[in-house]
């Protein structure tokens, strides 16, 4: 059974972003495994951090990322998830990310959390043996999905396929966002095209992180015509009929990719996001 890794950066940018693929390929019998980098509980949380639940809901008092464990063990039923993992890292507010916009802007000298994910990203690869790994491009510049690119980029061969995903919801408030520097140059464009089924399994596994889907999307309502939508326009911009979902890889990796997925040509991503 061949196995796919699905990193995510936090606790719900898989399933947000490419929860179709994920469902596809696991409805198609791949071994699809979700593995999430920063969802270190850490007790009694002051200022941004404790900011990031309160604002949301959650008093000082409620363990936020073990609550969003619960969520995603929730979303992965929903995915076909093989197994859901969990890094044992904190996130950028507990790193000296001390305000909203400083999430957005460069990495600081201090954050050294990508030399600690290096090594655990490289046992992940090794245990698992994927065929295929999916991360994300940095759309909207989250220094956390920055950080999760640079340690990949170390330790992943060459010879291993991956499909950069388009992260969301940045894509829906930002449809031009660009990728983050840290994205490979000369990567091409290909196309997931998906059915019903699969992205219902998406809403429904989005709709499971029900403490992020009011900030996120307004509401867990308006989650299943968001995603819809944003599958559609997916789908447009791919020069598709259907609904899909868009990833960047390098074209030498195009042949190794299952047949569903369409290349979209002629567009190259290096032609318009290139440094």
């Amino acid at each position: 059974m061949p196995v796919a890794l699905f990193i995510s950066p936090h606790l719900d940018d898989v399933a947000f972003s490419c929860g179709g693929t994920f469902a596809t390929l696991a409805q198609a019998g791949w071994q699809c495994i979700l593995l999430t980098v920063f969802t270190r509980s850490v007790p009694n949380p002051t200022g941004f951090a404790l900011a990031c639940q309160t604002d949301k809901g959650f008093g000082p008092e409620v363990d936020y990322l073990a609550l969003r464990r619960q969520e995603d063990t929730r979303a992965g039923h929903h995915l076909g998830a093989a197994k859901a993992r969990w890094l044992d890292l904190p996130e950028a507010p507990h790193r000296g990310y001390h305000s909203p916009a400083a999430l957005f802007t460069d990495l600081l000298p201090t954050d050294a959390v990508s030399q600690a994910l290096v090594p655990l990203l490289a046992a992940e690869l090794s245990a698992t043996a994927p065929k295929l790994v999916f991360a994300p491009q940095g759309l909207g510049l989250h220094v956390d999905h920055r950080q999760v690119m640079q340690a990949l980029c170390a330790v992943v061969p060459p010879s291993l396929p991956v499909l950069w995903y388009r992260d969301t919801p940045y894509i829906i408030r930002q449809p031009d966002a660009q990728p983050a520097p840290e994205l490979p140059a000369g990567l091409a464009e290909v196309a997931f095209p998906l059915t019903a089924a699969a992205l219902a399994a998406k809403v429904a596994a989005s709709q499971a992180y029900a403490s992020q889907t009011g900030f996120q999307f307004g509401g867990t309502e308006r989650v299943l015509t968001k995603l819809t939508q944003l599958a559609e326009a997916e789908g447009k911009a791919a020069g598709k009929a259907h609904a899909a979902e868009r990833f960047a890889v390098a074209p030498a990796a195009v042949a190794a990719l299952p047949g569903s997925i369409e290349v979209v040509q002629p567009r190259q991503l290096s032609d318009t996001f290139s440094d």
